[in-house]
């Protein structure tokens, strides 16, 4: 069975080398075009581009996938199936119904919730108990096709997008190559997806960084997972821009002012939010890196 993979970042690299690992015959691997990145613009290899190279497979980046020249690559590739894990583009109907075994994709959430480009971090963000990844049949629609299976995890109490990330990756890569042995024994099932239960996940933006005081505890506290690592949740606290990766619910000790500085010392930044308070346990200050609030506070004292 040739498989062609398409993706690109982390998420999907870790399913590829687990295809690797498990001797899959991947004739070829499609990724996003190279992009200039960080201060610097310097051009950087995909995650699944580096491993592709290692791996001596073909690699192949098409800037258009409707322009005829991504379908003129599948069809000299010839695979068997098609397999997209985070590749970031809707493949057109001429591409999704070339190979004989079809296309499958594998999406960072229980679906038909959380269609999108950014499950996994709306499920932090909406404070989800459980979680999973699931495999499908793709179609010309965004995560519309049929569900093959479903793989669920418990959402643990303070993890943050991208350690889920991490944990999703992997068993994303699991479910991959169960569903494959499955296809090539002709031993799958097909489950539309119900219309009714479709919920959307849109990409994250800055826009949604800054935190609201006003807020409980727990939507504050899913805030802060659910922004990390990026776009990271902020806040103006003693006069200063702080970006907050970690916090933890606390015991209000005065009277609750929303936005308030309830503490600063040894046990982190405390602020008051709607129901309570917040102690910040890991921020890092304009210009700074990250460090403990603690190991901050001693540097830079803050008056409650």
């Amino acid at each position: 069975m040739k498989i062609l993979f398409l993706g690109t970042p982390d998420f999907a690299a870790a399913s590829l080398e687990k295809l690797y690992e498990n001797n899959f015959d991947i004739c070829g691997v499609f990724t996003q075009p190279d992009r200039p990145k960080n201060r610097g613009m310097k051009i950087e290899y995909s995650p699944v581009k580096s491993l592709a190279l290692s791996h001596d497979t073909p690699v192949f980046q098409p800037v258009k996938m409707r322009d005829g020249s991504a379908l003129k690559i599948v069809e000299e590739l010839s695979p068997d199936i098609i397999v997209t894990v985070a590749y970031g583009r809707i493949l057109p109907k001429e591409i999704l119904d070339y190979p004989r075994l079809g296309c499958i994709n594998i999406h960072g959430s229980i679906l038909p919730k959380y269609r999108g480009s950014a499950p996994i971090q709306w499920s932090v963000l909406n404070g989800d108990k459980v979680t999973g990844v699931t495999a499908m049949y793709m179609d010309v629609e965004m995560d519309t096709g049929d569900i093959i299976s479903i793989r669920e995890t418990e959402i643990l109490e303070n993890e943050t997008s991208g350690e889920l990330f991490e944990r999703l990756a992997q068993l994303g890569a699991e479910l991959l190559c169960d569903t494959l042995r499955d296809i090539e024994n002709g031993n799958v099932s097909r489950t539309k997806q119900d219309e009714s239960l479709a919920t959307y996940a849109p990409p994250l933006t800055k826009d949604m960084s800054p935190i609201d005081w006003n807020n409980t505890a727990e939507k504050i506290l899913n805030q802060i997972r659910g922004l990390n690592p990026w776009p990271v949740a902020t806040a103006e606290i003693g006069g200063v821009k702080f970006k907050i990766f970690t916090a933890v619910k606390a015991q209000a000790e005065g009277e609750i002012v929303p936005g308030k500085i309830m503490c600063a010392d040894k046990r982190g930044l405390g602020v008051y939010c709607a129901d309570g308070a917040v102690m910040i346990k890991v921020l890092q200050a304009p210009g700074g890196k990250k460090m403990a609030a603690a190991d901050y506070l001693r540097g830079h004292p803050i008056k409650c």
